[in-house]
């Protein structure tokens, strides 16, 4: 062994492959070096160890990280996250570690166990297990994928695991109301206060198009009257945080003005008293049945209502109804806004008419 040069001296096959296993060695550590200093991270020799010898110290857990993940966003509630996004990632964590649990039978594992096969395992765990439909399994994958990205622009991983496998959400025709539906719950009155508080607050966002997080935290600052004395909702959507301009129509305005003196309202400072989103779809669900309307409502299919028939049906643009959605794209727009079979009738009446009278279709 030749202690300068760091080789075998003697030359035969054995000391040949021995000095290229030395040179390989020596050119990987010069590689971890380098890539440790890259990153501005620690270079010992005893991490240049761990890394060449593939020991992670210190290595944390899927679960481990998705709380802290979680911690930081429960701090930041009301500032950069809704509370509904918080729920979603807390819900996506509780799925996950359930499935590790009965599948690895133990609460957690290291972030670098992740890999494909574990994905699409939890994909079907989700589906089989936790009946999810296919675009509420997607959601739950899309969140821990944002939680394995983040994971990797700390270094706690270099591979993305998610990094050959595409998800699409499937295409869903959401409910939403007619005209005549829309009229007979705006008209129906209930023995219950709570069920007709939740009617108007369901009728206040079928004319508005909010979201179920922006009218619960719609305040009276969020009211502008513009030169000519009509009034506008002018607020950022807790969601995108992209502004929405939506003109308050007549119905709206009365149920604003039916509460502004509401206890509720009074305490919180907003403008409808709305209870939690669970209770509310709850509470739809009874007031579709006793108005005799076979549709799963939920608050968020007010939203869809006010896209296609208060608004889109009455010829209102798509330009337009984006703006008052808050939306930052027309793309964004177009899965809430369809053309109704009554637009296309009355649209296809004119091109009929059209070609009726010219002299083509007359001779």
């Amino acid at each position: 062994w030749d202690f300068k040069r760091g080789c075998v001296i003697i030359k035969n096959k054995e000391s040949k492959e021995l000095n290229s296993f030395v040179e390989s060695a020596k050119l990987r550590i010069r590689n971890i070096k380098a890539e440790l200093l890259e990153r501005g991270k620690s270079c010992t020799p005893e991490i240049i160890k761990n890394k060449f010898f593939g020991i992670e110290e210190n290595q944390k857990g899927v679960i481990e990280f998705f709380n802290e993940h979680n911690e930081r966003c429960t701090r930041l509630m009301n500032i950069d996250f809704a509370p509904l996004t918080i729920e979603r990632y807390q819900t996506c964590c509780k799925h996950l570690q359930n499935f590790i649990r009965g599948k690895y039978k133990k609460e957690d594992i290291k972030l670098t166990e992740v890999n494909q096969q574990f994905i699409q395992d939890l994909e079907c765990y989700l589906k089989t297990e936790r009946k999810c439909n296919h675009n509420s399994a997607i959601k739950y994958l899309k969140n821990f994928k944002k939680i394995m990205r983040l994971a990797i622009a700390q270094d706690l991983i270099t591979v993305d695991p998610f990094r050959n496998l595409k998800y699409r959400f499937e295409e869903v025709d959401m409910a939403y109301l007619n005209e005549d539906e829309l009229n007979t719950i705006k008209n129906k009155k209930f023995m219950l206060e709570r069920i007709n508080v939740v009617r108007d607050v369901y009728i206040f966002c079928c004319y508005t198009g909010l979201a179920f997080s922006d009218v619960m935290s719609l305040c009276p600052d969020d009211l502008k009257s513009d030169d000519e004395g009509s009034m506008w909702i002018k607020k950022k959507r807790k969601k995108t945080k992209s502004w929405c301009h939506i003109p308050l129509l007549p119905a709206a305005y009365e149920i604003l003005k039916k509460y502004h003196n509401h206890p509720y309202c009074n305490e919180k400072k907003v403008c409808l008293p709305v209870i939690s989103n669970q209770k509310m779809n709850s509470y739809l669900k009874e007031i579709a049945d006793v108005c005799g309307i076979k549709k799963d409502l939920s608050t968020h299919t007010a939203r869809h209502t006010f896209a296609t028939t208060v608004t889109l049906k009455n010829k209102v643009s798509i330009e337009v109804v984006s703006k008052m959605l808050g939306h930052s794209s027309i793309n964004m727009t177009k899965k809430y806004a369809r053309v109704v079979d009554e637009l296309i009738k009355n649209d296809m009446a004119k091109l009929m008419l059209k070609f009726k009278e010219s002299p083509m279709m007359a001779n």
